[in-house]
């Protein structure tokens, strides 16, 4: 990056970070042709945009099978609603993961990559960076850490929760416990838990749960989706 530098105005807001990326696709990139290649992955970034935009986001960026989007002022309804959105939008990426699989298999791909999905809620600093030539957007934060770590511990198709922002959403959305988690780069565990769907797409109420400790491990990625809400 060359140029002067910009000086830029930097403050703290409490967002809620979603981060998201597709389980076996770095394997499964080494295996197909570069037509299929394509294929799947513009499927799949047409389909998770569309449900960004449905649900109140901008997309940003786009790397790769990486998508960064993020809602800005004065989009925001409060933090527990924009937390709300956001939990529900995972879960419509959720869904529309499981119809893209089979539309994968359908075509050939045994085994179709797998969506993971972590969300934290927090106190981030944000703001624009770089220089005359390049500015950027930029989050900064141990909120952004974590919950590119916690995306990282979620199983296949799984929408990890913080315990930030399970406060913000348990009487809308509901949660199964995952314990505490130890989490790379944090020196504590965290807790965890598992969104399922909206208490009023379920059948039965379910109250919301009361954390219980256990262990997982943290897994690494590559290739991630990131969705901040503010």
């Amino acid at each position: 990056m060359t140029g002067k530098d910009v000086s830029a105005e930097t403050q703290e807001k409490a967002l809620t970070i979603f981060f998201s990326d597709m389980e076996g696709f770095t394997k499964l990139a080494e295996k197909l042709d570069p037509e299929q290649l394509t294929s799947l992955l513009n499927t799949y970034l047409i389909v998770m945009s569309e449900i960004a935009f449905r649900f109140g986001g901008t997309i940003d960026t786009v790397i790769g099978d990486s998508i960064m989007v993020f809602v800005g002022e004065p989009d925001s309804r409060g933090v527990r609603s924009d937390a709300i959105t956001y939990v529900s939008m995972a879960i419509a990426m959720r869904k529309a993961m499981k119809d893209l699989q089979q539309r994968w298999q359908a075509e050939g791909i045994e085994y179709p990559p797998a969506l993971r999905m972590g969300i934290n809620s927090g106190v981030c600093k944000v703001g624009n960076f770089g220089t005359e030539n390049r500015l950027d957007y930029i989050l900064l934060g141990r909120p952004v850490n974590l919950a590119s770590r916690i995306e990282s511990s979620a199983e296949s198709n799984e929408i990890l929760l913080s315990e930030d922002t399970y406060g913000l959403v348990r009487e809308a959305i509901y949660c199964i416990d995952k314990g505490q988690i130890s989490i790379k780069g944090f020196a504590q565990p965290v807790n965890a838990c598992s969104a399922v769907d909206l208490h009023k797409h379920l059948k039965t109420y379910y109250p919301p749960m009361v954390t219980e400790p256990a262990v997982a491990q943290a897994q690494t990625s590559t290739g991630r989706l990131l969705i901040v809400c503010y």
